[in-house]
């Protein structure tokens, strides 16, 4: 364990956990999710799930992950041995590859469309952007080629390790995105008629709230903040054991969710600005971001960065998933980072394949009535990130000895916790969450 890979700085930890958390998940889900659930009102709703469940698993999830020091499934395997607790790492690993099936799909979508910028194909308002995305995710070879140039890129990285793979691009990356969403959405908000859709952003109308309202923001929540599928695991698993759990993940969520709300001001008030649907759905990032650039002055240098910012999110959150199942074949398997993560590549770039068509020449193939691509994004989002929750909240409060999870929370001792949070945290993590839980898997499974 002492050749063991990790990060180097607290920084470099901060920037990879929000690489992992700032993903298109809050880029291309965040806004149009506002958009469909009635604008503030889902926000305020989202807030609260983050503050009250999805930081309390947070910490259930670094204690666990940095205690075992090794990977998702191993971790279980060294804390309680010989228990079928192991099962919370197989179901990380199958929702990690599983997302990335998609995720990948989408990833390249992001380079199409970066090249289309480059190339000033959303310079004429007159552009048919509807048919052009269909064209683009429909067609059987281009939005292959992107995902195997997204997926190899992503791969690239985790070559290099922890140290000089995920934390040194981190450091570039995630300052860069951030920079380029300000520049973007300060355009936004200075447009004529963008009020409304600061508006929109900020007054809540709870009218609108129905209980879809709670399970997209628990969802949202969940799979912004690589809650329940073994990032933060395996993450933690890295740090040394000086740093704060409670400072990084109140870190990480607050950026993550400060950078939700900042996408949203720079998508919302462009999109009421020129009359536009704001409850389109997944479109509303490929099909009318492309309509507002070529009504801008400067519109074709914005899409370039819009896009960029798009694939550097993307990017990010990619090597976080990828990272879960390579460390599981390096530590329980043996295999060398190269031959792990070719391994890795090569699966995901298969599930991806098929997931790619499937918006094309396979879209008749329906399970369940749904397409391969949205089977998985289905079967992760509504069934495994909530399950795998479920299951790290149970071994944390009620398997887990209060003294380990405690000591490990507080890092010895060394870190200072005021005594009636942790009665809150733990008290969130052995009652509320589960129970939350528990309902709304419920609540989205059969009703």
């Amino acid at each position: 364990m002492a050749n063991r890979d990790g990060f180097a700085s607290s920084f470099g930890v901060l920037v990879a956990m929000a690489g992992s958390a700032v993903g298109l998940g809050n880029l291309w889900r965040f806004p149009y999710l506002v958009g469909t659930n009635g604008g503030a009102a889902f926000i305020v709703i989202y807030l609260a799930i983050v503050f009250l469940l999805a930081i309390p698993i947070m910490y259930a999830e670094f204690v666990i992950g940095r205690r075992a020091q090794t990977d998702v499934f191993g971790a279980f395997k060294k804390l309680a041995p010989g228990s079928k607790w192991g099962i919370i790492g197989i179901i990380s690993i199958v929702c990690c590859t599983i997302i990335l099936g998609f995720y990948v799909v989408v990833g390249g979508w992001t380079i199409d469309y970066m090249v289309k910028a480059c190339m000033q194909q959303f310079s004429s308002a007159n552009a048919d952007f509807t048919q052009m995305f269909a064209s683009s995710v429909q067609s059987s070879y281009s939005p292959l080629i992107y995902m195997l140039v997204f997926t190899l890129l992503s791969g690239g990285v985790l070559l290099a390790g922890v140290k000089d793979g995920i934390e040194k691009y981190s450091k570039i990356l995630m300052p860069a995105l951030f920079i380029i969403v300000v520049i973007l959405a300060i355009r936004s908000v200075t447009l004529p008629n963008s009020g409304a859709g600061v508006e929109f952003m900020f007054k809540p109308d709870f009218s609108k709230v129905t209980t879809d309202t709670f399970l997209d923001a628990l969802g949202q929540a969940f799979f912004s903040l690589s809650v329940g599928f073994g990032i933060i695991f395996t993450y933690a698993s890295y740090v040394n054991r000086k740093e704060s759990i409670i400072k990084m993940s109140a870190q990480t969520a607050i950026a993550d969710t400060l950078f939700a709300i900042l996408a949203g001001v720079a998508i919302m008030p462009a999109v009421f600005a020129f009359g536009l649907e704001p409850g389109q759905g997944p479109g509303l990032l490929f099909v009318t971001i492309p309509y507002i650039f070529s009504q801008l002055p400067l519109g074709s240098v914005l899409a370039v960065l819009f896009f960029f910012v798009l694939f550097v999110a993307a990017i990010t959150s990619s090597i976080s998933l990828l990272e879960v199942v390579v460390a599981y074949l390096i530590e329980e398997f043996k295999l060398k980072r190269r031959n792990a993560v070719i391994t890795v590549v090569l699966v995901v770039t298969l599930i991806g394949v098929f997931c790619s068509l499937s918006q094309g020449v396979l879209s008749d193939v329906k399970i369940f009535g749904l397409n391969i691509f949205d089977l998985l994004d289905y079967t992760s989002a509504n069934i495994l990130i909530p399950l795998g929750a479920m299951l790290i909240v149970l071994f944390a409060g009620w398997r887990m000895s209060k003294a380990d999870f405690i000591d490990e929370i507080t890092s010895g001792g060394e870190r200072k916790v005021k005594s009636w949070y942790l009665t809150v945290i733990l008290m969130s993590i052995k009652y509320l969450a589960p129970v939350v839980i528990g309902v709304i898997m419920v609540r989205g499974l059969f009703f």
